[in-house]
């Protein structure tokens, strides 16, 4: 999972880096060249995504250097974080759910991807198989019992096995 990641960072990384040195100033250019630049919304709109791709450089490459930086050796094996692929089962209306917990930048509802940010993700963290964890949600609280838990550090193993 965490080489997914990196390969997604890395090559919405290298668009953008191509946006940003070729697209853009092609486009830029032929705003100037359409003239009055106080009217241009060509040459407006251009630059204001020059911008964003410029700090959306900045905020990959920053999330690059912090996935570098995860080491799975000290992951704890047996309890929910980063990665983990968790299925849990909701007390309150009887339905198991399957997530994987997930940095907040790849989320993917469709395939059970929630956020360590989001309140589900904090209520799972660091909890262990067996255990109900209460989990405050928008709408209020929630019991969930983790029912199965398969951890970064497991899914790694299972790999080189």
């Amino acid at each position: 999972m965490l080489e997914e990641i990196k390969e997604k960072i890395g090559a919405e990384v290298e668009a953008l880096t191509t946006e940003l040195n070729i697209e853009l100033p092609d486009r830029i250019g032929k705003a100037v060249e359409l003239g009055d630049l106080r009217e241009n919304a060509e040459y407006k709109s251009a630059l204001e995504r020059q911008q964003f791709v410029q700090v959306r450089i900045g905020h990959l490459v920053q999330r690059l250097s912090e996935l570098a930086k995860i080491n799975v050796d000290d992951m704890p094996p047996d309890r929910v974080g980063f990665g983990s692929k968790v299925k849990i089962h909701d007390l309150a209306i009887d339905e198991v759910f399957h997530y994987t917990i997930v940095a907040g930048d790849y989320i993917d509802l469709d395939a059970g991807h929630v956020s360590l940010a989001s309140p589900i993700g904090q209520g799972l963290l660091g909890a262990r198989e067996g255990e109900d964890v209460d989990v405050a949600l928008p709408a209020g609280r929630r019991q969930y019992r983790i029912v199965e838990l398969k951890t970064l550090p497991q899914q790694l193993a299972d790999r080189r096995t």
